[in-house]
């Protein structure tokens, strides 16, 4: 059994009070007084429970983040820059990942509020769950990332998506593409629809056909079986746009292993920039996100309405993404 604060102040000769007032107001106790309750806690291996602590308190020093799939290197980013202003102000992070399925999501919410985290951060699987939106109701700060919606009083950071499409859809097209093929994950996400629907505007009144493509998930396997079926189903577009960096990966990987050279016979453009984009076999063109900012953004919002919610008001701020130029859609 772990040693408990009893433990040591047995050990120390000393009262409860004084061993937590060593742990907490050192100030108050004497120095040599310390040095025997610090040399109890060594002797021991007492650790304390600072969770214990902060809940007696009401201060818990914890944030829960849930991503949608932490495999994806777009959202490790995300949570290296929240992770570095948490630690910097001293909070710890809770990492879930949803794996983009609803009733997981639902599972770690609950969990993370079971836990009293002091604020959230995530990126919701779909539309605003009645769970997260009890959660918000009895006062946890909440900030949605990678998500923007108006109509929810919290905090969010995202990219704008709509921009994003027009951007690769610009491209694409002012590089003599006239059919596009958009292979996206499932277009109840929010950044799949808006990505699709600025390709859309990019190209609206043109003589431009675009196919698209829905797989399950935004993962490369899936890439790879979308772009075999189109390819074997004798799809002919000169270029294909992906709703992340990990389809255009997978469809990379079809097209060399069906004799299809890249740009020369398909252009292909990804998005959000990941750094395994610039070292694909072809270097990547893709919509890049400021994931790293987008992070410590969110982070700062939500520490900002933990320890100053008097003051706070509510931030939307929306990113604008850029276009990276690379081989993969090259023009010679």
């Amino acid at each position: 059994m772990a040693p408990s604060i009893k433990d040591v102040a047995e050990r120390a000769g000393v009262s409860l009070g004084t061993v937590s007032n060593v742990l907490n107001r050192p100030d108050k106790v004497s120095e040599a007084t310390r040095e025997v309750v610090l040399a109890a806690i060594a002797e021991l291996g007492f650790v304390r429970n600072s969770q214990a602590a902060q809940l007696r308190a009401g201060t818990s020093r914890s944030l829960g983040l849930i991503v949608l799939d932490l495999a994806n290197p777009f959202f490790h980013d995300i949570a290296r820059g929240i992770e570095d202003v948490a630690t910097e102000l001293g909070y710890a992070l809770v990492l879930c990942n949803s794996d983009e399925q609803a009733a997981r999501e639902d599972r770690y919410l609950q969990l993370l509020e079971e836990q009293r985290v002091r604020g959230m951060l995530i990126t919701p699987v779909g539309p605003m769950s009645e769970r997260l939106d009890a959660l918000r109701r009895r006062g946890t700060p909440t900030v949605l990332v990678d998500r923007h919606d108006p109509r929810v009083d919290c905090c969010s950071v995202a990219v704008d998506d709509v921009a994003g499409g027009e951007l690769a859809g610009e491209h694409l097209v002012g590089a003599g593409h006239r059919r596009i093929a958009y292979v996206t994950g499932p277009l109840s996400l929010r950044q799949c629809k808006d990505r699709l629907t600025g390709l859309r505007r990019a190209v609206a009144g043109l003589d431009v056909t675009i196919d698209v493509i829905e797989v399950p998930a935004l993962k490369a396997r899936h890439g790879y079986e979308a772009a075999r079926e189109l390819f074997d189903g004798g799809g002919r577009p000169t270029a294909v746009f992906c709703a992340n960096d990990l389809l255009a990966l997978g469809v990379l990987r079809a097209a060399v292993s069906t004799g299809r050279r890249v740009p020369e016979d398909i252009a292909l453009l990804g998005y959000d920039d990941i750094e395994f984009a610039a070292d694909a076999a072809v270097p990547l063109s893709s919509v890049r996100q400021p994931t790293l900012h987008i992070g410590r953004t969110a982070a700062r919002l939500l520490v900002e309405e933990c320890d100053h919610p008097e003051s706070h008001s509510h931030q939307q701020i929306m990113f604008r993404p850029e276009l990276v130029v690379r081989e993969s859609t090259r023009v010679a």
